[in-house]
């Protein structure tokens, strides 16, 4: 591996990490990985913890959030219209498991984080506390919404995934593109590399390869508009110390134009499902 690029934990330790460019997968590798991950995540800025709704940025997060729950479930509904059987990893506080539940899911979720879990726990949704006390069970429908650039461990997590999924079941992936136009804008200040927390940056072809050797292949992808306009956000708070509204809509709205013509979307969704 050669090195890519040096960034650093702009919410939480303010620490140096480097990213190296994986030639197998065509994806990008965090190092060093921090022996304790579980203390990255202890910060009030860390919103899909917290529901906090303190800031304006938390406010312009959950108004999306809203928009982004009932368009995920429509577009999952397609493929579980028989046996609606969700499992959703890393279910954070657990409102996208509340919404589908509402909607006839039978629901199931996994989510590390203690804080989370209790706050879910108060919706009146159970998350598990790991992938490895999953009942022996398999689902119609897996979802990752930004979840699989976290998990340690990572060809071990995937065949975990792959075994729980039904033989006709749809795994369903969102995850950040470091070839978008916002990436390469930003460079080290780009908020989606969110190190050391995301431990892979994910290409389109990297998806492909790590999914086809397990047997799963991308039948569809679809972009997340609203992610460019987000990340650019928060990139500008990371670069220059200020919220410019402007300037982040307008890179945002550059990384969708060029995204059109490329496909190389700030974040995509990823609908896999047996080769």
């Amino acid at each position: 591996m050669k090195s890519y690029l040096r960034t650093k934990d702009y919410s939480v330790s303010k620490e140096e990490f480097e990213l190296f460019y994986d030639d197998d997968l065509e994806m990008l590798v965090t190092q060093p990985i921090p022996n304790n991950l579980d203390d990255y995540y202890k910060s009030d800025d860390y919103i899909s913890h917290t529901d906090s709704r303190k800031s304006l940025m938390d406010k312009i997060y959950h108004t999306v959030k809203r928009v982004s729950i009932l368009s995920k479930l429509q577009m999952i509904e397609r493929f579980g219209r028989k046996n609606k059987r969700l499992l959703d990893v890393g279910a954070g506080t657990g409102d996208f498991l509340l919404s589908a539940k509402k909607r006839g899911w039978e629901i199931m979720g996994v989510e590390p984080n203690h804080d989370a879990r209790m706050r879910s726990r108060e919706k009146k949704i159970e998350l598990l506390s790991a992938m490895e006390v999953l009942p022996g069970e398999k689902f119609q429908v897996i979802t990752l919404w930004h979840v699989l650039e976290h998990l340690p461990d990572l060809e071990n997590q995937v065949l975990k995934l792959v075994w729980h999924l039904e033989e006709n079941g749809t795994m369903v992936i969102a995850v950040p593109n470091f070839n978008s136009f916002d990436a390469k804008h930003y460079q080290e200040f780009w908020a989606a590399y969110d190190v050391p927390r995301h431990l892979w940056h994910f290409s389109k072809s990297s998806i492909e390869k790590l999914f086809l050797k397990h047997g799963l292949k991308i039948v569809k992808t679809k972009p997340l508009i609203f992610d460019s306009f987000y990340v650019s956000l928060l990139s500008e708070k990371y670069k220059t110390g200020q919220q410019n509204f402007l300037k982040a809509f307008w890179i945002g709205l550059r990384s969708n134009i060029n995204a059109w013509r490329t496909k190389e979307y700030s974040s995509l969704i990823y609908i896999l499902q047996r080769a």
